[in-house]
């Protein structure tokens, strides 16, 4: 019975042992060093005076829970909470699964029934935010075209005192669930919602308390409205280093050493293409508030160098942290791109060969 018992507890031990879990810090595996390909693409030499081309903030890859390669440039440190942009719009989603894991609300339920606000629209569910899909009549458009732009009046001008109420506003294109339309709008209501659903008094910890904490996280921030709301569209801030740990929490299925943090049927709708989805509305397939590495109908993979399994969150200007599950890589890119020219299937197939024996 003792030697079955002491197998049994080194079976444990050895498991235990393979599996690399960040502490207070990193820890820092075999560095890579096939690397040239990988540094000419994200760090060329940046021109401040226009800030054309790539300019790469941070690149930071994890593998099996170990940093194997991290570099930073311009002002950026490790130790810098970095704007993250719309990565925000996954962090949300992060932080919902964990209400979600205490039963406060099902994916079907209307968003009405936590935010009042959006009583024009009362068949809009949560899980059609999620997918981007609430069939709102919003346009995403930036530089391109910022006087007819949802987003823009949302952050900087008429709607920026209260973001969810200014989204409730809008009109409707399209029946909730059955169209999607990319929209900084959309997470901006599952975060006023979010609000009902924790409490007012747990809601301006909720993100810390429910998520970064357990995670070892320590350097966030995340900006609100006036109104108290958290700016889930945008207004993120984390370093390199701890964004990475949201991406082994999902690389992990939800699992976080032995406390599965994020309920497993949250991180399969999460991973779950919408299929209201037409190819080439965006970069990539959406899916629960992340983006997926998943060929459509009348169009392929969006980064065909990478694993089918990969998938991302996204930010403007070049964010992104990537997660590959089955290579065990997680990767943070932070940058200062303007004019489209970072592609992110090159980035991936560049660090794919780095990695790679």
């Amino acid at each position: 019975m003792f030697k079955g018992l002491s197998l049994f507890l080194l079976l444990i031990s050895l498991t235990t042992q393979a599996e690399q879990w960040p502490g207070e810090q990193w820890s820092v595996g075999p560095q890579i060093t096939a690397v040239t390909d990988l540094e000419n693409y994200a760090f060329p030499t940046r021109d401040e005076s226009t800030r054309q081309g790539i300019r790469t903030d941070a690149l930071l890859i994890i593998r099996d829970g170990q940093i194997i390669y991290e570099r930073y440039a311009g002002p950026t440190t490790e130790q810098t909470p970095h704007l993250t942009w719309s990565i925000s719009k996954s962090l949300l989603a992060t932080v919902l699964g964990m209400a979600y894991g205490e039963g406060l609300f099902k994916l079907d339920d209307p968003a009405l029934k936590f935010y009042p606000a959006l009583e024009k629209h009362p068949t809009i569910t949560l899980a059609n935010l999620l997918n981007w899909a609430s069939g709102l009549d919003w346009q995403e458009d930036y530089e391109y075209a910022p006087l007819k732009s949802s987003v823009v009046a949302m952050l900087y001008t008429r709607g920026h005192r209260d973001m969810a109420g200014f989204t409730a506003e809008h009109d409707a294109y399209a029946a909730p669930g059955q169209a999607f339309r990319y929209s900084s709008g959309d997470s901006n209501l599952l975060a006023a919602a979010l609000k009902t659903m924790v409490g007012p008094q747990r809601y301006p910890d909720y993100p810390w308390t429910a998520l970064f904490e357990p995670l070892g996280i320590r350097h966030a921030v995340w900006e609100t409205d006036a109104n108290g709301t958290f700016v889930a569209s945008s207004y993120a801030y984390l370093t390199a280093r701890d964004l990475a740990r949201v991406g082994l929490l999902m690389a992990r299925g939800g699992r976080w050493n032995e406390r599965q943090l994020l309920p497993k049927d949250w991180v399969a709708f999460n991973l779950k293409p919408f299929t209201g989805y037409k190819a080439h509305q965006d970069e990539a397939v959406p899916g629960g508030h992340w983006w997926l590495n998943r060929p459509v109908e009348g169009a392929s993979s969006p980064w065909p160098d990478a694993p089918p399994d990969a998938f991302a969150a996204l930010g403007h200007w070049g964010q992104a942290l990537y997660v590959i599950p089955s290579e065990k890589l997680v990767v943070v890119r932070y940058g200062d791109d303007r004019d489209g020219s970072f592609n992110h299937n090159e980035l991936l197939k560049r660090v794919l060969q780095a990695v790679r024996p």
